[in-house]
């Protein structure tokens, strides 16, 4: 759980990435810090890099859902675009061997 003076930092730090503001280098290494390893500081941080990549979004739309929802990479370039190669998809589900590790439900 974040102390209220933590959150209220992370928060700041987030209005300053989607609006486009500096942000020095030890508060954005203070502020990773805190997003490895805390979910909700993660969450502040993303919200606020989708925003600064989309900026404001409409009431309604898809944007606007995975922003409330925090879904998805705010990073357009990490997107996959177009039609992926579908015998690597494919290579990928076939079990070579009839052993426990290699079924692709166990896998990482």
């Amino acid at each position: 759980m974040l102390s209220t003076d933590t959150r209220l930092k992370l928060q700041d730090i987030a209005s300053r990435i989607a609006g486009g503001l500096n942000v020095t280098f030890e508060e954005m290494q203070w502020a990773q810090k805190w997003a490895d390893h805390n979910k909700s500081a993660a969450s502040i941080l993303r919200k606020g890099r989708r925003k600064a990549f989309t900026g404001e979004t409409e009431d309604g739309s898809l944007d606007s859902l995975l922003e409330g929802m925090d879904l998805g990479d705010p990073d357009p370039s990490n997107h996959l675009i177009g039609p992926q190669d579908p015998t690597d998809l494919a290579d990928w589900f076939k079990r070579e061997d009839t052993s426990e590790e290699s079924d692709w439900r166990t896998r990482d």
